[in-house]
């Protein structure tokens, strides 16, 4: 396998990653952001209260684009059994 070959497939990987992990991981920060405002506009620091909600709208986001996800893998994971060839040597 040659050096391009493996670059090549290390920025495939990373870029699939992080297009997969990149919705849950805005909706994280934006959350956040809103959760830390609303703390110091009402001088509640408890930390739950910035925990939860961002816990529920990750999974929530999850759960939207879950087929979103399912579909960028497989077509990943199909690219890589297509290439397998290439692979072997």
């Amino acid at each position: 396998m040659s050096q391009d070959l493996i670059l090549k497939l290390a920025k495939d990987a990373l870029q699939v990653t992080l297009m997969v992990s990149g919705p849950m991981l805005v909706v994280s920060l934006v959350v956040g952001i809103l959760i830390s405002i609303a703390q110091v506009v009402t001088s509640i620091q408890d930390m739950t209260l910035s925990f939860v909600p961002r816990v529920i709208a990750v999974f929530v986001t999850f759960l939207v684009v879950l087929p979103w996800i399912l579909s960028t893998m497989l077509s990943f994971t199909a690219q890589l059994y297509g290439h397998l060839e290439r692979f072997a040597h």
